[in-house]
């Protein structure tokens, strides 16, 4: 008979896969994930929040909202749509591709963004609390709420001036 001790003390069970093994096959399997929903016709919801992906395939389209949160993601391909949301909080991305459509709302929170680009049209609100962000693109559309808590826009502009830089936002403005 084998007692606690003996597989505590001896090491007894030893796991199958490595942690690095265990970490490379998690990824390959959210790479599949991805590969069928394109298959399936980029319908619904694509939750990819907290998996170690860090780029996505070139003509993705989101039919619903794209959840890419608490991910090492560090760019999205150029041409990304996304029917609903898109939510990007938590992770290292820096920057967003041209072209970048997003029908519901994009949330940036926490994140090192610095920059936005052109033409940027959001559906929704767009949350950039706790960002980077110094200033904010021309022709930048908000269908919702814009916020800029704790970012150096709000530090340096009042509500009126981002009001009179981005007239384009639907919603309200928190700075």
């Amino acid at each position: 008979m084998i007692k606690l001790i003996d597989i505590l003390e001896n090491k007894i069970l030893v796991p199958r896969r490595s942690k690095e093994e265990r970490s490379k096959n998690y990824l390959i399997a959210t790479q599949k994930k991805i590969q069928q929903y394109m298959k399936d016709g980029g319908k619904g919801d694509l939750d990819l929040s907290s998996t170690p992906i860090t780029t996505l395939p070139q003509g993705l389209t989101v039919g619903r909202t794209l959840y890419l949160n608490n991910t090492p993601i560090t760019s999205l391909p150029q041409g990304l749509t996304v029917g609903d949301d898109l939510y990007l909080s938590n992770t290292p991305i820096t920057t967003l591709p041209q072209g970048l459509t997003v029908g519901g709302s994009l949330d940036l929170r926490n994140t090192p963004i610095t920059t936005l680009p052109q033409g940027l049209t959001v559906g929704g609100s767009l949350n950039l609390r706790n960002t980077l962000i110094t200033s904010l693109p021309q022709g930048l559309t908000v269908g919702g709420d814009l916020y800029l808590l704790n970012t150096p826009i709000s530090e340096k502009y009042s509500k009126e001036q981002i009001k009179q830089m981005v007239p384009s936002v639907k919603g309200n403005i928190y700075i």
